[in-house]
């Protein structure tokens, strides 16, 4: 993947996670701007397509997020018509077909299979409507992307990793690779960015990519993988996201693992929140979800309104797709989300409540990490 040459902050700390338009140096503005489409007032119609219901955050923060911050933009006259594909390729190039169909006035789409939606982005730029690609990088003639450093989001994953394991790490020590659906795009530069720090410090005795990202097809590629390396001999795992990471220990305790080895994660939902705090899964990564919610509201916004000098700003980034070079975007940077900086994080961040994460049997765990 293309970026800017002076990349934005390689990692937020995790104490400013506010993320402005100055941060990231997108009030740069070049003095020529993006081919705009014709200006239209507050009254317009956002297409949101989301692509699954396994990870919680879709219905829980990105829907409404988008949804409220479209309201304010537009003065409360601006409206989202959202649809979730839940895994189905098919299912979603149907709900982008019926948005073309209806004429919304812009698309938001994170792709489920970001290869086989190429055909219904060319049919929506056919039909005049702009289609952003929202967290996954799709293919075809988008005109913009909003996600994270995708990239970095391995790389943090890997570098957590390696700490965890200590500082008597060795070549030998054997780790299982945990990784996205091939279909999602960013799976490949959370795979990229994870090798990136973790080939030659260890020994990557299994790796898989996991179909549709679903926790229940992580369990059974972790039992094939502790039959062939054996549970005891598993020094950690590489999971490239929360739900993952689920299955990965639903696997080990079928196995008979009492001390689980560190296990990375992705997306700070909450049940991995609470793993945390109990020490069953290491680490998670927490993506500001406002931020690029917000970012995504306000990219669409600005393009279906031909505020081609705003939008410039917003996408001040530049990405490669396999279809398409030098597309406009916006990388958000992302956090380590470990037991030590929960308060810091999600906590402070509005996205959860103490007395969400500390209930039932964890209540001892949080007292313990200072939580309660």
């Amino acid at each position: 993947m293309n970026t800017r040459t002076s990349r934005c902050a390689l990692a937020v700390a995790a104490g400013s996670l506010t993320l402005s338009l100055t941060a990231c140096g997108a009030l740069g503005v070049s003095s020529g701007s993006s081919e705009a489409s014709p200006t239209k007032g507050n009254d317009i119609t956002v297409g949101l397509l989301l692509p699954e219901k396994a990870n919680t955050r879709y219905d829980k923060f990105d829907y409404p997020i988008i949804k409220e911050k479209v309201a304010t933009l537009t003065k409360k006259q601006g409206t989202v018509d959202y649809a979730n594909a839940d895994a189905s390729a098919s299912r979603q190039a149907e709900q982008l077909q019926k948005m073309i169909d209806d004429q919304v006035d812009v698309i938001l789409l994170d792709a489920v299979d970001a290869h086989a939606i190429a055909d219904g982005v060319k049919k929506a730029k056919d039909a005049g409507i702009p289609v952003l690609a929202y967290d996954r990088l799709a293919e075809g003639p988008i005109d913009a992307y909003v996600s994270f450093d995708n990239a970095l989001v391995g790389e943090v994953q890997g570098r957590s990793l390696l700490e965890a394991l200590g500082d008597d790490i060795d070549t030998s020590d054997k780790i299982v690779m945990m990784n996205g659906s091939l279909t999602d795009p960013n799976a490949k530069q959370f795979k990229t960015g994870a090798l990136s720090e973790l080939q030659g410090q260890v020994t990557i005795a299994k790796q898989y990519d996991t179909t549709d990202w679903k926790p229940e097809n992580a369990e059974s590629n972790m039992l094939m993988a502790i039959s062939a390396i054996g549970a005891n001999n598993i020094a950690g795992v590489y999971s490239a996201n929360d739900g993952m990471a689920g299955g990965i220990i639903k696997a080990l305790k079928t196995a008979g693992v009492d001390k689980l080895p560190p296990i990375t994660g992705q997306d700070a939902e909450l049940a991995a929140v609470q793993r945390i705090v109990t020490g069953e899964q290491y680490m998670s990564v927490y993506k500001p979800y406002p931020n690029e919610a917000e970012a995504a509201a306000e990219m669409a916004v600005a393009k279906v309104q031909g505020r081609g000098i705003q939008f410039d700003a917003l996408a001040s980034d530049r990405v490669d797709s396999p279809t398409d070079k030098d597309i406009p975007a916006q990388l958000l940077p992302v956090v380590a989300l470990t037991k030590g900086n929960i308060k810091s994080t999600v906590i402070r961040d509005g996205i959860y409540k103490v007395s969400d994460i500390c209930t039932g049997k964890i209540e001892s765990a949080c007292e313990a990490a200072g939580l309660k």
